[in-house]
């Protein structure tokens, strides 16, 4: 089993927490972060770009003269991709570009991503994220209490309003779940800050088949 520190909101030390060493302490792939997070960025592609061909724009379907005769290249009609206002040649048509890993790699990403943050000291244990009231301003005391610098993912029970609705306003910071944690956001964080509960919940998680 892998200890952590476990601190309130001050920074003080209150406890240690025993975490799985397979998920928290896990070897670091980068190669899996690669075929993760493409997987993540494909499947966020709204894939809605579209063209129209000849056959989906206006203008008379008629041919426009005669076969032979007339000195004139040989047109079947004005739609065609050759006229100003006619169809496009191959254009592009809405596709569906996401695609999903296997478990394994899932799974081995989401456990390197938090094993390489433990490993550089940038996971950050605390008793609980209890915010009096909705107030950007007190979270901010907070996070600078906590040390964490640059863009910070905070996890917590998604029952903590007051911990989402306050963090909204921060560009630079987000708020997820526990089942909500994936390897894109956690790469693109510096500095994690993980409730004791959500980090079992985490733990769970990827202790089980799905990721």
């Amino acid at each position: 089993m892998l200890k952590v520190d476990v601190f309130n909101l001050k920074r003080e030390k209150v406890g240690e927490l025993e975490l799985a060493e397979e998920v928290f302490g896990a070897e670091v792939k980068e190669h899996l972060f690669h075929e993760v997070v493409v997987a993540q960025l494909a499947s966020r592609r709204a894939g809605t770009k579209a063209g129209k061909e000849r056959a989906a724009v206006r203008g008379s379907k008629s041919k426009m003269y005669k076969q032979k005769g007339t000195g004139n290249a040989r047109h079947g009609n004005i739609r065609a991709p050759l006229f100003v206002g006619g169809g496009r040649a191959h254009p592009p048509k809405p596709q569906d570009f996401s695609y999903r890993p296997p478990r394994k790699v899932r799974l081995g990403a989401l456990r390197g991503a938090l094993s390489l943050l433990v490993k550089e000291g940038r996971m950050t244990v605390v008793d609980s994220i209890e915010l009096e009231a909705i107030k950007t301003k007190a979270l901010a005391g907070v996070l600078t209490a906590l040390q964490s610098e640059g863009k910070t993912l905070v996890v917590d029970d998604k029952s903590n309003e007051n911990l989402r609705l306050s963090i909204r306003n921060m560009p630079a910071n987000q708020f997820l779940p526990p089942e909500g944690v994936n390897v894109y956001d956690l790469l693109r964080h510096d500095h994690l800050i993980v409730s004791k509960q959500a980090a079992k919940a985490i733990e769970a998680r990827c202790s089980g088949d799905k990721a």
